[in-house]
């Protein structure tokens, strides 16, 4: 992201930059992730990185993307979920950029202080993500290996941003207004208007933005 010297009278330079990583390895078959990406690419402050477009042989450029990293305040995985997890390129990208020294470790402390999240599209519905359901676990229990690598890297961690049922979004007319909600989380984490520490309890990010994002 190019930052320009800022005008008097213009509008303020962003509270925190934010870096998307979105990783679809279908995106001409995507109907949820890949609008969200569009849109996110749009809004200022944010640097959208397409990662199977921009590395579609899996070569990942770490020195890159770990100066990325040091640039971005906010770090959030943009996918659908795949087995439980993510796409294979996410996993590509988290060993070999999250290395010793650098993300964790002795002075690894790169990512001290920054924000992690997941935004993802799950194909079941949200009653299959609970320990009575299809998937006997919650998403977020599920997600834990992420959690786990942001406390690693002293990362802040904040629970999924989840569409459910995401087969059916498009039919359902939800698509739309989840896009409205995840510009709002966008917006709202770049001008330091969501309530970080209430958020970090939640069991997914956009179950109750009302109560975590103070209006502009």
């Amino acid at each position: 992201m190019k930052e320009t010297p800022r005008a008097i009278g213009s509008a303020p330079s962003p509270r925190r930059r934010i870096l998307v990583l979105f990783a679809h390895p279908s995106p001409d078959r995507s109907e949820v992730n890949r609008p969200m990406a569009r849109a996110a690419a749009n809004l200022e402050g944010v640097t959208l990185v397409d990662l199977y477009g921009e590395y579609p042989t899996f070569t990942i450029d770490a020195d890159r993307e770990q100066a990325r990293l040091r640039s971005h305040e906010v770090i959030v995985f943009l996918h659908p979920l795949y087995w439980y997890s993510t796409p294979a390129i996410l996993k590509e990208w988290q060993d070999l950029v999250l290395e010793h020294g650098f993300a964790y470790g002795s002075g690894g402390t790169a990512l001290h202080g920054k924000i992690f999240f997941n935004t993802l599209s799950a194909g079941g519905p949200e009653a299959a993500y609970r320990a009575e359901g299809y998937n006997h676990f919650t998403l977020r229990e599920l997600l834990q290996p992420f959690e786990q690598t942001a406390m690693l890297c002293g990362m802040i961690y904040l629970p999924p941003f989840a569409l459910f049922d995401a087969r059916n979004a498009v039919e359902q007319g939800r698509v739309e207004a989840h896009i409205a909600d995840w510009m709002r989380v966008l917006a709202a984490l770049r001008d330091d208007r969501l309530d970080v520490a209430r958020a970090r309890r939640a069991p997914r990010l956009n179950a109750d933005l009302a109560g975590l994002i103070r209006e502009a």
